[in-house]
Parts: structure tokens; sequence; C-alpha cells
């Protein structure tokens, strides 16, 4: 019953976010294009429920000259392609905003794992292991407040599947709480660590 009244409340709650957000939005394009040439938002090929594809929506933290589809963590020296605001943007994870409108087309959960890069193999089969990628991914998730940027991909994996085993409205209520108490503390987030998308 709940995998239903949760894609309802999906849609609900993403729409009104989006409406309610959309002087922030507004305030957030305009500092990103400001203060860097390029566009408002990153698009970037994400993993999907069964591993389907989608285009997930960021406001964009990089120079354009950045690579476009390797992980943070990947990258030599991560710290010089990110901008200014952009650093702002993903202290406070105000860059994951626009994934709103993701969750609102049913790409994505409000809860669920972080949506993989299509090109993350090692995430895609751990995941797998773990029965986790037949789920929507989320804008947090289990991982996210049990570590983030610092866990693994073994790790975040085993996470992802513990919460797909454990589906439910309280479970998604306290995720949503952690991940608020996170972000306001600036927990667990490291540009070069193992797992930042």
């Amino acid at each position: 019953m709940y995998p239903y009244l949760k894609r309802v409340l999906d849609f609900i709650l993403s729409g009104l976010g989006l409406i309610v957000l959309s002087p922030v939005f507004l305030i957030l394009g305009i500092l990103v294009k400001a203060t860097s040439p390029g566009p408002v938002f990153f698009p970037q090929k994400r993993i999907g429920r069964d591993k389907t594809t989608f285009i997930m929506l960021k406001f964009r933290t990089m120079r354009t000259d950045a690579p476009a589809d390797t992980p943070t963590h990947l990258l030599k020296d991560p710290y010089t392609y990110i901008t200014g605001v952009g650093r702002f943007l993903r202290k406070t994870s105000l860059d994951e905003l626009p994934q709103l409108w993701n969750i609102c087309k049913g790409d994505m959960s409000i809860v669920g794992p972080r949506p993989a890069l299509w090109n993350q193999d090692d995430l895609i089969a751990e995941r797998d292991r773990y029965g986790a990628n037949g789920v929507r991914p989320g804008l947090t998730g289990l991982a996210q407040v049990r570590g983030r940027d610092e866990l693994p991909i073994g790790r975040k994996a085993a996470y992802d599947g513990e919460y797909c085993g454990d589906v439910s409205f309280s479970r998604d209520c306290r995720i949503i709480w952690q991940t608020i108490s996170s972000v306001l503390s600036g927990k667990d987030i490291n540009e070069g660590g193992p797992g930042r998308d």
C-alpha cells in the first residue's frame, strides 16, 4: 500500500515545493548566472528505477570546462572546478533543489538511493547485489544520513539495499528529519570523498 501512497506524497510535496520555493529558485539562478559563465542548470544522465536512465537536474556548481560525467571524487582536484557560489550551494545542498522537478515527473522520489551516474558501473553492480536498483532513486536516502561523502561504494550500496528492504512511511520521515539535521550541520560533506555525486 505505501509504495502507491509514497508516489502520491512525492507528487504533492514536490509540486508544493516548486511553488513555494520559486523565489529561491529565481535568486539562486541569478547568482549562478551572474557569477560564472554558462547555464543555470546542470543536466546529467543518471540511473533510475530498474536501471532505466533519466536526466537529473542540479543548479550548476562547476565551471563549464569541468568533466561532465566524472564523479567528483574521481577528479584530481575538484575544488579547482567548483565556482564560488557552487561551494555555497554544495555545502548547503541547495544545488539539489531542481530535483523537485524530477520528483514531480516521477523520475525520482523524495527518499531513496541517490541516483548513480550512468557510467558508475561499480555502484550499479553493488546495488544489484543488494537489490537496490528496483526503486526510484531519491533526493536523500539512508546512505546520505549514515555517512554521505565519507562512505565507500560498497557500504553505500549496502545501506541502499537495507532501505529497499524496508520502505515505510515512518522510515522515510526519519530519513527526511535526519537529512535536514545533517544539511544544517554540514556533516559528512567532503568533495574529495568516495561518494559525492
